[in-house]
């Protein structure tokens, strides 16, 4: 139930975050790692090992992590504090409101397992991290789709200034956005691939998704298009006002997550204000304690799988 999201025989990266820290650890000796008894399970354990004088075990105590690791910023280091997004959000989220993004420290936060990313319930599912972190004044909340994109955003909020909570892909991530020419900035969404009857719009794994489903679609001679967001705060508005308005185009919104406060709502806002209305769909989790169980029944279950997302697609357009 803590198997891989990869599909059998997908190109994968092993521990894209642990390596890309060392990486940018290499550059700048402010950078230091911190964890609640998962370096292993959010791969800083090859951080640890590369500078373990620079790397601080916390113990089971989330809230003292976070409290740590804004100390620290305020003392003109670097951390990157890491757990599984359940923990760093609902046992630690009055820490990491008040002590770091209240007086705006310079904090990444970075969360495995987010979404429906393990099978072992509602106790390790964070389906709602993306709701929880954007709501907190001064965060930039980032939804990385693979290996690629999870080692350019460790460059990237590295050199950022401010708190950052980054969901983090961990263990043998996917490889995809590689074929695409990408690269990853701050705030901005990618338009993947373009397309007349259908766009979808996406986020971390479910961009993954939105690529096989638009493959599978265009089999069928449904022309569809791929938008990747990896930044829900800052989000990138006049791009994706500009990809809605043409006319003609089924949106699908998908994300891995609950559909209450993430992508879904976010994008439905940025859309009634700019009085901009396609026919609108939203693939997410349902506002309801999900199951335990293996990854691939899970997602079919709860509509995130490529198979479910054709399906429905097809459905929807008739």
């Amino acid at each position: 139930m803590m198997a891989s999201i990869a599909s059998e025989g997908q190109r994968t990266t092993s521990a894209p975050f642990g390596h890309a820290l060392v990486r940018e650890a290499q550059k700048n000796p402010s950078i230091v790692g911190l964890t609640a008894d998962l370096g292993k399970y959010t791969d800083l354990h090859i951080f640890a090992q590369r500078y373990p004088e620079r790397f601080l075990q916390m113990g089971m105590a989330e809230q003292l992590l976070m409290a740590a690791a804004g100390g620290m910023a305020k003392e003109g280091f670097v951390p990157f504090a890491t757990t599984y997004a359940v923990f760093a959000t609902r046992r630690a989220y009055d820490f990491i409101h008040q002590v770091i993004a209240e007086e705006n420290l310079n904090v990444k936060i970075c969360a495995a397992l987010p979404g429906l990313t393990t099978g072992y319930g509602p106790s390790h599912q964070a389906a709602e991290d993306l709701a929880m972190m954007r709501a907190i004044p001064q965060m930039m909340v980032i939804d990385p789709c693979d290996a690629l994109e999870t080692e350019q955003c460790v460059a990237a909020i590295a050199q950022h200034q401010g708190p950052v909570y980054m969901r983090l892909p961990r263990g043998r991530v996917p490889l995809v956005l590689d074929e695409y020419d990408y690269t990853f900035e701050i705030g901005k969404a990618k338009l993947l691939r373009d397309g007349n009857d259908v766009l979808i719009i996406g986020s971390g794994l479910m961009t993954m998704r939105a690529l096989e489903v638009a493959e599978a679609l265009d089999k069928q001679r449904i022309s569809t298009a791929v938008l990747h967001v990896p930044t829900l705060k800052p989000l990138d508005v006049s791009t994706i006002i500009e990809q809605c308005r043409r006319e003609g185009r089924l949106v699908v919104i998908a994300e891995n997550h609950t559909q209450i406060g993430g992508l879904g709502e976010a994008i439905a806002m940025a859309l009634v204000q700019a009085k901009v209305m396609p026919e609108l769909r939203h693939v997410a989790l349902p506002d309801q304690f999900l199951d335990a169980g293996a990854l691939p029944t899970l997602h079919d279950r709860y509509g995130i799988s490529t198979e479910a997302m054709v399906g429905n697609i097809q459905r929807w357009l008739g």
